[in-house]
């Protein structure tokens, strides 16, 4: 089992908005997360990438329990074991589409020759390799949530979190990201756990797990 999530809760003032949930991952598994707006989806995904902290409950990764970790371990854990990919790609316009997928791994230490090989590798894979010296703000929706993907790869990391990755992309450019994370899943054994309102998308996974007022229903 590579994720565990048992007993989650959370609430935000008087705002329950987790209560109870348990989630079992298996490696290289692509499950998405779907319910209506405000069941919880986003808030679930965050507790699970260390972006925010349950109030109750623990989260295994890779036989460890998270849940225990101080700051400065979560986020060493969360720079080498995660990578996220958001709704707004959050690239930073200062630097090249190349530079944006190297960040991680200088980060986490590696040599920067190190990071901009494998950097150059990702881009290549997902056919982006003629605009690495491109910035962001001339890439394309697609283009940009696909350096974005590169990004998240960089530090081979157990999980890929993507919160709603499709919901600024028009319907062709989600459907080739939809079809990127199943390849990179038959290539790099990766996995997936992925929130969404595309239906499509949801049906093409694995397991699609569904939330209802801060509880999985199915």
């Amino acid at each position: 089992m590579l994720l565990s999530a048992q007993n989650i809760y959370k609430k935000y003032g008087d705002l329950e908005v987790l209560r109870g949930i348990d989630l079992l991952i298996e490696s290289a598994e692509i499950v998405a997360i779907t319910g209506s707006s405000g069941a919880g989806k986003s808030t679930l995904l965050h507790i699970i990438g260390t972006l925010d902290k349950a109030d109750s409950g623990t989260i295994t990764i890779n036989n460890k329990n998270i849940s225990s970790f101080s700051e400065k371990q979560l986020a060493t854990f969360r720079n080498t074991e995660m990578g996220f990919v958001f709704q707004f790609h959050h690239l930073l316009t200062e630097f090249t589409a190349l530079e944006n997928v190297m960040l991680p791994a200088l980060i986490a230490g590696k040599k920067e020759s190190e990071a901009k090989k494998y950097a150059s590798e990702l881009l290549e894979r997902l056919g982006l390799i003629d605009r690495k010296d491109s910035r962001p703000n001339t890439l394309s929706g697609g283009e940009a949530q696909r350096v974005a993907v590169c990004r998240a790869l960089i530090n081979q990391p157990s999980i890929i979190l993507a919160d709603e990755p499709s919901g600024n992309l028009d319907s062709v450019n989600a459907l080739e990201l939809h079809q990127l994370f199943f390849q990179l899943r038959k290539d790099l054994k990766q996995t997936f756990i992925i929130v969404t309102h595309n239906e499509e998308l949801a049906t093409m996974a694995d397991r699609k797990i569904i939330l209802k007022d801060g509880k999985v229903i199915d």
